[in-house]
């Protein structure tokens, strides 16, 4: 066993998280951990690692077990360069060959015993660099790079002057080359395009170690995991369901469909009951009179009946009583949301033109006479590598950043909403009621109803500040706000980024509902599938109606991972 964890408890507060999680990981499992956003998924890997305590249970892992984490968001690692880390993730490595290299140098000067006590030595350090994969690091390193499209970037960067896509494919593949026993993955996908993606894909099925991955993205899970793990927002619970992502939801459906039929069982068992207790005196045979005036035996049979009619009420009332002590909870609402949409406002042929805009970071061309029109009826996916530049192009559109050339014009009466890549909600003091506002004056006659209608958020998490938000919890409160504004032009860049399952199927179909025009960024191909419409391809600068990306991980990651992990023992002391 790789890693065993027992009856962890996690309370902030009176806020209970988790309550006795108990799994174990085997060589070969891939599990992607599900559940609502603030559910604790991070904060259970967190507490594996050892980054956070629990307030009780246990996590235990052999001594030579490695583990590699790789968190939802980066720490600030500026001032260290690409070439820099990469040589500490193969530390252990280096430092076996060049202990090689310096017996080399004594052995072309030694004789005798002092050359065979050298040359045995000298094979114990090369059969150690060749089982864990010494020969094949570089290699191996340089697939990693290009297989996560990083190899463009010089070495000798400063990792502070990336990107948050680029950042975290770095510290991804840091993590890959250090090929640990166990990978603790916190939403991996995020920052991936489907190159990228599918590379990765198949890196995890050559990978030989156990795996417990965090993500948003159903269709990385239906390739990538063999469990599912799920932690329920209400009793706090694990939950283990085996197969991948459509095996889980199958399951569910079925579990849900079970838990509505018993739930209505026992309320109409329940009700059977009161109705039982509170009828049963008026149904007694000793309420009429005699028809032989027998008094006696009248008095007789009226105490019997009395005595029969207590015991069935008390009965009536302990199982009534013994339901409600433990009663089966009603399911809770499905999310749905119901957005307050104004496509009646929209009468121009195009709601967007863009006419040769091109724009320019120093050296590099982002974008090159760039043309775009969007209809009344257009529904847009905008697709292409990472930093190819759809992020600026949408945010030209919405007169966020300048363009060099050309020109952006909006009809008259759009009411965009922009639902960013990365939250934009901040970090402060604020209550998460006052981000939700701010701002909406107007839009929403009733924003309290509003907030809490939609399902993202219960009446507790009002008075929660900004900053005790997970990225997950950020996402629905833009979210929030943006069904709030009731739009009628959707502009969003990479939708499925953070949110939990629940609430991104519940977004897709809000968003696939959409009566307006609709340009959409994203990776996700299970949302890309669903959504139909142009598919627009942004690569090299130039606009294209035709989506030719493609995609291959080859072997080599077999050729890496097959037999010993490649930097196996060695390199787990790094992770």
């Amino acid at each position: 066993m790789l890693l065993t964890v027992r009856t962890i408890s996690k309370a902030f507060g009176a806020v209970t998280v988790l309550d006795g999680v108990t799994f174990a990981l085997e060589p070969g499992e891939h599990v992607g951990l599900v559940g609502a956003n603030g559910a604790g998924k991070s904060t259970l890997i967190r507490i594996i690692t050892g980054e956070e305590t629990a307030d009780s249970g246990e996590v235990q892992r052999a001594a030579s077990t490695g583990m590699g984490y790789l968190p939802q968001t980066l720490p600030d690692i500026a001032g260290r360069t690409i070439d820099g880390l990469l040589a500490d993730a193969l530390g252990g490595l280096r430092s076996i060959e060049a202990r090689m290299r310096t017996q080399e140098a004594a052995m072309a000067e030694a004789s005798g015993e002092a050359l065979d006590g050298l040359l045995a030595e000298y094979g114990q350090l090369a059969s150690q660099f060749q089982d864990r994969g010494g020969y094949e690091m570089e290699a191996c390193m340089d697939a990693i790079l290009a297989g996560l499209r990083l190899d463009y970037l010089p070495r000798s960067r400063d990792l502070g002057t990336l990107s948050g896509g680029e950042r975290a494919r770095v510290g991804l593949a840091l993590l890959l080359l250090r090929s640990p026993d166990v990978l603790l993955l916190d939403e991996p996908t995020s920052h991936l395009d489907a190159a990228s993606l599918a590379w990765l894909e198949e890196y995890l099925a050559a990978y030989a170690g156990a795996a417990l991955m965090v993500s948003h993205d159903r269709q990385f899970l239906n390739r990538s995991v063999n469990q599912l793990f799920e932690l329920d927002e209400y009793t706090h619970a694990l939950k283990r369901y085996e197969g991948d992502y459509d095996a889980y939801q199958r399951a569910k459906a079925v579990e849900r469909e079970a838990w509505e039929e018993s739930f209505a069982r026992q309320q109409e068992e329940m009700k059977d009951l009161r109705k039982r207790i509170r009828e049963s005196a008026r149904q007694v045979a000793h309420n009429r009179k005699p028809k032989d005036n027998d008094k006696l035996a009248y008095k007789g049979k009226g105490e019997w009946v009395a005595d029969a009619v207590s015991r069935n009420v008390r009965a009536a009332e302990e199982q009534l009583r013994r339901i409600e002590a433990d009663p089966v909870p009603k399911p809770p609402r499905l999310m749905h949301f119901q957005p307050k949409f104004r496509a009646e406002a929209l009468r121009a042929n195009a709601i967007v033109r863009m006419e040769h805009v091109s724009k320019r970071y120093g050296k590099r061309q982002v974008l090159r006479d760039v043309s775009l029109t969007v209809l009344p009826e257009s529904r847009i996916a905008l697709v292409g590598p990472n930093g190819a530049g759809k992020t600026t192009l949408l945010r030209i559109l919405l007169g966020l950043e300048a363009s060099d050339e050309g020109s952006v014009r909006l009809a008259p009466g759009a009411r965009v909403a922009y639902l960013p890549q990365e939250p934009e909600v901040g970090s402060g003091e604020r209550t998460v009621f006052e981000a939700y506002r701010e701002g909406l004056e107007g839009y929403e006659s009733n924003l309290v109803a509003g907030i809490l209608g939609n399902g993202l958020f219960h009446l507790e998490d009002l008075t929660k500040t900004v900053a005790q938000l997970s990225p997950g919890q950020k996402r629905k409160l833009e979210l929030a706000r943006l069904l709030a504004l009731g739009p009628n032009v959707l502009l969003l860049d990479e939708p499925s980024n953070y949110v939990s399952l629940d609430v991104l199927e519940a977004f897709e179909a809000a968003a696939l509902a959409f009566p307006g025009p609709v340009l959409l960024i994203s990776h996700d191909r299970w949302l890309l599938n669903r959504f139909g419409g142009a598919r627009w391809e942004l690569a090299d600068g130039r606009l294209s109606d035709e989506a030719t990306s493609t995609s291959s991980a080859g072997n080599w990651a077999r050729n890496c991972l097959g037999g010993k992990s490649m930097l196996e023992n060695e390199l787990m002391r790094y992770s």
